[in-house]
């Protein structure tokens, strides 16, 4: 009997399932880095892309509850650029010229400066700063606060990899920093535009 395309394509894809997610190598407790090299998972350098990863989480769940395109935009490339961020933490030194050689996206001080531009439009708002140390005036600017002090923690841990020589490029640090700093005021933005600020 002759098969159909679909029923051709049903079969091939019986077949060929693709390979699980559960590969079952890091059962032994520990877990590859970029270019396969394996390491325990409580690495220093795993804590710091753990952590980065917590944070691009806590970022989708943020730009989730946006309602202001603006806010939403934002989060979006930010969450984009922690990719990259992401990408270079999890390099040994010894592979970082050949990541590099690869392509792969270093993190820049121009990164940055789009950061540091963001930071000075909205301090030059009228931004309300009332009530600014207990976060839950919104589910929107609670979000954007816990990612906040998510991102505070993962400045945290690669400063601890900075500290022990394991990592080359400072502006991830200051890339951080300046990210935490910009996701507090987005919360004090979202308060103020909703007359939310200090409930």
């Amino acid at each position: 009997m002759v098969q159909t395309p679909q029923a051709l394509h049903s079969s091939f894809v019986i077949r060929h399932l693709p390979m699980s997610i559960a590969t079952k190598t890091g059962d032994d407790g520990t877990t590859g880095l970029i270019y396969g090299r394996r390491v325990p998972k409580n690495h220093p350098r795993v804590e710091a892309c753990g952590t980065l990863d917590e944070l691009n989480s806590a970022l989708g769940l943020a730009r989730a509850t946006a309602t202001e395109k603006f806010v939403g935009d934002n989060l979006f490339w930010i969450q984009k650029s922690l990719v990259d961020v992401m990408g270079e933490v999890g390099v040994l030194p010894a592979d970082l010229p050949r990541y590099a050689k690869d392509g792969y996206q270093l993190v820049t001080r121009e990164l940055t400066a789009k950061l540091d531009a963001l930071v000075k439009a909205i301090e030059a708002q009228n931004i309300s700063f009332k009530g600014w140390a207990t976060p839950g005036a919104s589910p929107h600017s609670a979000a954007l606060d816990l990612a906040r002090s998510i991102c505070r923690r993962a400045e945290r841990r690669v400063f601890d990899l900075q500290a022990a020589g394991e990592l080359k490029n400072g502006e991830i640090l200051i890339f951080l920093n300046r990210l935490s700093d910009l996701l507090w005021l987005l919360a004090r933005w979202v308060e103020t535009n909703a007359g939310a600020a200090g409930k």
